[in-house]
């Protein structure tokens, strides 16, 4: 059947559905298990969306309806099977992957973070990726030392 017998929207429509995949990072994919549910969770609402929208009848709608979905599925596979599971630190001696940090900035702000995967960090949550530049900063270091780059001076006052 030709093109131009089928219910078809203009270009428009099909660059809706055309998403480009989300950007995957090129760090390992470390994951502490909460995040490795989460990224599983994730993807299993992503394929319950994408299936949902394969019931609409009208072919452009299911179109528009399915590429976020389908987009979030891929994204979110990939997540999970690259996932790299870190167990939680078995020590609070040194800042490692998993562990809550509580630091001392220059103008005397306290804040508290847990060091996580990219996937699973909310700064206003109280988690921080692993390779954001203050968890940089900190791993490795114990409480009592001070870390220090860019003009960012932290000391390290607890680690749980």
């Amino acid at each position: 059947m030709s093109v131009a017998f089928t219910k078809e929207d203009s270009a428009e429509t099909a660059s809706e559905t055309l998403l480009p995949d989300r950007p995957v990072s090129p760090h390992p994919n470390l994951v502490t298990e909460a995040g490795l549910r989460a990224l599983e969770t994730q993807l299993r609402k992503a394929r319950a969306a994408y299936e949902a929208a394969q019931a609409i009848e009208d072919v452009n709608e299911r179109r528009r309806q399915a590429a976020i979905p389908l987009r979030d599925a891929r994204y979110f596979a990939a997540r999970v099977r690259t996932a790299q599971v870190v167990a939680t630190p078995a020590s609070s001696e040194t800042v490692a992957f998993g562990s809550t940090v509580t630091f001392r900035r220059d103008d005397g702000r306290v804040q508290t973070y847990r060091i996580v995967g990219e996937d699973e960090a909310d700064p206003k949550a109280g988690s921080i990726s692993y390779v954001s530049p203050v968890a940089r900063l900190l791993l490795g270091k114990a409480v009592g030392d001070e870390a220090g780059a860019s003009g960012q001076h932290l000391e390290i006052v607890a680690i749980a």
